[in-house]
């Protein structure tokens, strides 16, 4: 930490000024914006880790003053200058930028903290983005002086966002802060026309980065008519560059929600009213209910995918908080019963809602695994969807709709809107039976069982064929839901045919393919049509291994090897044994003494 507060301690000497006088070097050339690029998605910006991104800095200073030999002494500090004399070689000019990176990325640690900085430590946030500013300055004149014409001017769009993103934060002099950030965009417009490729995305890249800033700042000014709730739909795109957009836009927001929240005194669902005391329980409310406008409004169908499911884990989070401070609120009631109960309804209705959505959720995840499944994919890299990943799917959309009705019947009097629920998770639980047979029904297809199949397939027509009567029946029916149950029902009839047809071949078909299987069957046990191994042909030069286009699998040696006849050693029966006369040994033995005495020592 000592060493780290002395290497930005390091002051900018601004009683000399940088005149022309001192240039006696070639011009340095440095791609600033490829450069930090790829600093800043090597070293943790990648995932938002800015404190991996300014450790980082640290060490790459560590190692350029040590490089340089540019150090400040071993034991008191002694302040060294950077002048454009000082500037002998490229790196002088690292040292400087990589500085201002390190106390940008500073700032940014900060801005992350979970609660947010409070006064203190954002004081200090400004403080390093001062800092920062005054680095990238210099760094600009330096680059004026030292470099060619492209290096001077990125260093001077770098330096131009820097001084736009201190405004930004300070929340005044919002028009220089937009004209800081258009400066910036118009250079990187103008380097977005001309070099390599990589450079000229990387541009374009940064021009796209600054636009949310550029119009929150016109918005900040009066001079758009853009509103905050639109905001939200600006800074979409990722990228360190929209960090600080992004906080201060959720501050907003944020701000906005809470406003909005105080005329909120009361949640309905299905014909219950309950009131909401607790302002952190509107303003959660109030934001997944903003978040569920953008999945069921008129632009819904106008969303991909991966956005609408970013959406779902928002809404769940909002929801859950919202759920924490009812469940707080619980712990502290009073011993009023009346407030117990309204609270009670809430979480109930809370815990309702989160089930529907959850429902809407996994039934998208069930459109992209069809998606998936009816297509021929080209690509060798992307995943086909199997059969059994949609009976899992099924499997859970039944729970999840068990566990709602569950929920909605628990209640003693229930009103007519929580009946007519009710009969609708019903439906939909019998409906996502139906496909789930249907789907399992496949899987026992692909395995090569057709009664299991065939047997499925009758089963899964049966109840989509309840399902739609069902369906029909209610006043109100859906017709997107009819016309998958119809088509489902006809996909069921047909392949139940089909797989009817195939087991009747495959059953005729059995006897003459067990005869050539048998007349196949060689008693050596060894195949002629196969090729030898490798190890029986040594003397030839041949491949094992085949055509890489082909999926042979290479023949180097029989694993596990063959059984092989090995010779036993020799049986000896020894047929004299029993015709050998021994000689008598009872002289050698010892007698037994029959004294008085002797038997006393026994």
């Amino acid at each position: 930490m000592g060493r780290e507060s002395d290497a930005y301690a390091m002051e900018i000497d601004d009683s000399r000024p940088i005149t022309s006088d001192q240039i006696t070097n070639p011009k340095f050339s440095i791609n600033v914006l490829q450069l930090l690029k790829s600093s800043q998605m090597q070293h943790g910006l990648r995932f938002g880790d800015y404190t991996r991104y300014r450790r980082y800095c640290t060490a790459r200073l560590r190692r350029l003053y040590k490089s340089l030999k540019f150090t400040h002494g071993r034991g008191k500090y002694s302040k060294r200058a950077i002048t454009a004399a000082t500037v002998t070689e490229v790196r002088f000019l690292h040292v400087v930028l990589y500085t201002a990176e390190r106390a940008w990325s500073h700032a940014m640690e900060k801005r992350q903290l979970p609660d947010g900085p409070n006064a203190r430590q954002r004081n200090y946030l400004i403080g390093r983005l001062r800092k920062a500013v005054k680095w990238a300055t210099l760094f600009a004149e330096l680059c004026a002086i030292k470099g060619d014409s492209r290096t001077s001017l990125e260093a001077e769009a770098y330096a131009s966002y820097m001084r736009g993103n201190l405004l930004f934060e300070q929340d005044q002099n919002w028009d220089v802060a937009l004209k800081s950030f258009k400066n910036a965009r118009a250079v990187y417009e103008e380097l977005g026309k001309y070099g390599d490729l990589e450079n000229q995305v990387l541009c374009r890249e940064r021009v796209e980065e600054l636009e949310p800033s550029i119009r929150y700042c016109l918005h900040k000014i009066g001079e758009s008519n853009l509103q905050t709730s639109e905001l939200m739909h600006i800074g979409e795109m990722e990228g360190p560059a929209l960090d600080l957009f992004k906080a201060k836009l959720e501050a907003v927001m944020a701000e906005a929600r809470s406003q909005q929240a105080a005329s909120m005194t009361e949640f309905h669902w299905l014909g219950h009213k309950f009131p909401i005391s607790n302002a952190k329980t509107r303003v959660s409310i109030l934001k997944a209910q903003e978040l569920e406008k953008d999945l069921h409004g008129p632009t819904a169908d106008s969303l991909p995918a991966e956005k609408r499911l970013l959406i779902f884990d928002k809404i769940f989070a909002a929801y859950h908080e919202a759920r924490s401070c009812i469940r707080n609120d619980l712990v502290t009631a009073s011993n009023s019963e009346n407030m117990k109960d309204d609270l009670s309804g809430l979480d109930k209705a809370i815990g309702a809602v989160l089930g529907q959505r959850t429902v809407e959720r996994n039934q998208l995840l069930v459109s992209l695994a069809k998606s998936k499944l009816s297509k021929t994919r080209d690509d060798k890299n992307e995943k086909v969807t199997k059969p059994e990943e949609l009976v899992r799917l099924y499997d859970l959309l039944l729970q999840n709709t068990s566990d709602l009705l569950d929920l909605v019947r628990s209640g003693r009097d229930r009103k007519p809107e929580e009946l007519a629920f009710g009969e609708e998770c019903e439906l939909k639980n019998l409906v996502f039976r139906a496909e789930r047979c249907f789907y399992l029904a496949k899987s026992y297809s692909v395995a090569g069982k057709r009664a299991e199949a065939y047997a499925l397939y009758c089963r899964a027509r049966s109840v989509a064929y309840d399902s739609l009567k069902k369906l029909q029946s209610l006043a109100n029916a859906d017709q997107v839901m009819a016309k998958e149950l119809k088509t489902l029902c006809d996909d069921s009839r047909s392949s139940s045919c089909i797989e009817h047809a195939t087991g009747i071949i495959e059953e005729e078909k059995a006897p003459e393919t067990l005869s050539k299987r048998i007349s196949t069957i060689s008693l050596t046990g060894a195949d002629k049509k196969l090729e030898k191994f490798l190890t029986d042909k040594l003397e030839t030069y041949e491949s094992a291994v085949g055509d890489s286009n082909t999926k042979g699998v290479p023949r180097i040696e029989s694993f596990p090897p063959a059984f092989q006849a090995t010779p036993r050693n020799p049986i000896i029966l020894d047929l004299a044994y029993n015709t050998i006369e021994f000689p008598s040994l009872e002289n050698r033995m010892k007698k037994d003494k029959k004294g008085f005495m002797s038997r006393l020592w026994r």
